[in-house]
């Protein structure tokens, strides 16, 4: 059988939903189908034994995207050579790349090298920023251009591939991400969150980072304090903002309410979710900046549990608004605080909201039913 070659810098452990998406699709293909070359990561030699293909690490991180600069084009020769070489070694028919560029741009050179096909997943995100270089912009399109088939992760990333991009419709398909529904389940009866008894708990989940909107949970924290004093707010994560939001709670005086998970082991992820009364991701767009799709929203509702999104980006698709959650404008933070008074003032409606979650989750999101999609949209047997 011929090859599929996975190409994608963020793969497991690296944290990030579009890895997660490919272990847990990729995984599920047939013996001796593919093949992945991912990003170097301390802990791969622990995790790499779990996934069903070989893996190979290679350096696949760069500061350069572009090819004007010499570190851009150096890193595109290394890659591409690392490349034309597995072709060889492991019978590779086609490439699949995690993102345009920069994996999808080395599969191009790959196709017009060597003629192997290629196709690349779109995030949202990823091609919004690339509007912002005159430069990406320019190698997207090309790359675009010779791929044999762009995957968009949502509905929303599709709209901005045919409105700002003019991408033909027939040349883009639809595959959401999706979620474990048998590790994320509903807390067991008899489970206790020891450091969460007698608090309101919402928590966040993702990278600190701007449009994940975690400022603005902040900034609602004094307007809910005063009718919930237990309301406590866990963010798990890291990332760049972390000294900023630290410092935004201490001068809003909502330190005590404020817990700093920082970056927690899976098992314990599951945990944070099952106990939380809330689950909340009030993202926002900045610049071209946006939430490509959110799947931590469908890992909290796969437990069972309510979730808040921003109604910004693609996160609209995974939640129905008004049964299984709410969207709100979180660009400001006086509606997420009506909102979330609201929903925190009846917990019989968050327990009905949890259930609807969970089922809608299993009904359109579990990874076996997205893998056989999968399966199909590239004809493997």
């Amino acid at each position: 059988m011929r090859k599929i070659l996975l190409l994608s810098e963020v793969f497991p452990p690296t944290h990030g939903g579009s890895g997660r998406w490919f272990w847990e699709i990729y995984s599920r293909f047939p013996d001796g189908s593919v093949v992945c070359m991912v990003g170097e990561h301390p802990g791969a030699q622990i995790v790499d034994p779990e996934f069903p293909h070989t893996i190979y690490r290679f350096p696949l991180n760069s500061r350069e995207w572009g090819l004007r600069s010499y570190a851009g084009f150096r890193y595109y020769l290394k890659v591409w050579s690392r490349l034309k070489k597995l072709v060889k070694t492991d019978d590779v028919a086609q490439v699949h790349c995690g993102r345009i560029l920069p994996e999808g741009l080395a599969a191009m050179f790959l196709n017009l090298t060597h003629g192997v096909p290629y196709t690349c997943y779109v995030h949202g995100e990823d091609v919004e920023v690339a509007l912002t270089s005159r430069e990406l912009k320019l190698l997207t399109k090309l790359v675009m251009r010779r791929a044999d088939r762009i995957v968009a992760n949502s509905q929303n990333s599709l709209r901005i591939l045919l409105d700002k991009w003019q991408l033909p419709e027939h040349k883009v398909v639809v595959m959401n991400p999706g979620v474990d529904v048998d590790k994320f389940i509903p807390a067991p009866e008899h489970q206790r969150f020891e450091k969460w008894v007698g608090k309101r708990v919402i928590l966040t989940v993702g990278r600190l980072q701007q449009r994940k909107g975690q400022d603005m949970m902040i900034r609602a924290l004094p307007i809910l304090e005063p009718r919930f004093p237990n309301l406590h707010y866990c963010i798990v994560g890291g990332g760049a903002e972390r000294e900023a939001l630290i410092e935004l709670a201490t001068d809003l005086r909502v330190s005590h309410m404020v817990e700093f998970a920082g970056e927690i082991s899976d098992t314990d992820m599951v945990m944070h979710y099952q106990n939380c009364d809330l689950f909340a991701l009030p993202n926002r767009r900045i610049g071209n900046d946006d939430e490509g799709f959110g799947m931590v929203l469908l890992e909290a509702q796969a437990c069972g549990r309510p979730v808040l999104a921003g109604n910004s980006g693609g996160t609209r698709e995974t939640l129905e608004h008004g049964v299984s959650g709410v969207l709100v404008d979180c660009s400001t933070p006086e509606p997420i605080a009506e909102a979330l008074h609201a929903l925190l003032q009846n917990p019989n409606e968050l327990l009905v909201m949890g259930e609807a979650g969970r089922r809608r989750v299993l009904q359109c999101f579990s990874w076996e039913s997205l893998a056989k999609d999968a399966l199909r949209l590239f004809q493997i047997d």
